[in-house]
């Protein structure tokens, strides 16, 4: 039978072993603090924003949230970060993306204070992930490892396939993947939309991690009996329900859970990893910054 990965539960549990450093942190006089910047009037944005803030609170770690109008010069923006990162009472920097077209992307993540830059997209932080130093893993491919150890996956030698480059979950999972670590040592493949025969790639997976952002792009015939698939997509289709909508994810569930080993549902899998993991974040942030050694689950 096929084990649903229960991301909720996992992510639970490393909220409350979050709370033990904290407590260190406290005992030291010192309390983590989030500052959340949202520049956008996209309402999902808007909710993930408030979900993030909702998590800070559970675990006693202050938030600060920042709304800037979509409207207001690119300038406003770059000024706000600036005065969170001189701030010493901030920890951790966060700019909810998308940001505005009249905005640099980029331009907002060099600007991040790298030691703050508790999203791990700063350049310079994405550079020591590469080398094999990462002062922070990215949010979303270290929560999915989290998983996988969770469910006993082993990675050395695992044939591991990422369906989607992007900066945010595909470069960063294949670069931690194939890291020299317990966690790491996989033989890994990332596939993208210029790939040939993508279902005889999938095929090979041991491990199949699916962030191409297509609703239901892979399915069962896709997979090999007994992988181990992650699903990151979280994509909204019309359906014939009280809301006219449906979330899915990057693989068709049904069938692939006649051939796969586990799998993370949609919702409910990876989407609350990549929230805790930002708390995790934050709190190593504030150890590194203070100087307080604390435990991390």
């Amino acid at each position: 039978m096929t084990k649903i990965i229960d991301g909720t539960e996992v992510a639970a549990a490393i909220r409350e072993d979050l709370s033990a450093g904290i407590d260190t942190l406290a005992e030291a006089g010192e309390h983590p603090t989030l500052a959340t910047v949202l520049m956008s009037d996209d309402p999902a944005s808007e909710t993930y924003v408030s979900m993030k803030q909702d998590d800070c609170e559970e675990v006693g770690i202050e938030a600060i949230d920042i709304e800037i109008d979509p409207e207001a010069s690119a300038s406003e923006l770059y000024g706000t970060i600036d005065e969170l990162n001189a701030d010493e009472s901030v920890d951790g920097v966060l700019v909810q993306m998308p940001v505005p077209d009249h905005v640099d992307k980029r331009a907002v993540l060099r600007r991040i204070d790298p030691a703050k830059d508790v999203d791990g997209f700063h350049p310079e932080n994405v550079g020591r992930l590469v080398a094999g130093d990462a002062r922070f893993k990215p949010c979303t491919p270290h929560g999915i490892q989290k998983l996988l150890a969770h469910v006993g996956v082993e990675t050395a030698g695992a044939e591991a396939v990422i369906v989607g480059r992007s900066e945010i979950v595909g470069k960063p999972m294949a670069n931690l993947l194939i890291q020299r670590s317990p966690d790491g040592n996989a033989t890994t493949t990332v596939c993208h939309s210029q790939t040939a025969d993508l279902a005889a790639k999938t095929r090979r997976a041991d491990i199949l991690i699916a962030a191409a952002g297509v609703p239901e792009l892979i399915d069962g015939s896709m997979l090999r009996s007994g992988a181990v698939v992650i699903d990151v997509g979280i994509n909204r289709v019309d359906a014939n329900n009280e809301k006219g909508y449906e979330l899915v994810g990057d693989v068709e569930f049904e069938t692939a859970t006649e051939k796969a080993s586990a799998i993370t549902p949609v919702p409910g899998g990876v989407g609350p990893m990549t929230r805790a993991m930002l708390l995790y974040n934050t709190v190593k942030a504030t150890s590194q910054e203070r100087g307080v050694a604390v435990e991390l689950p």
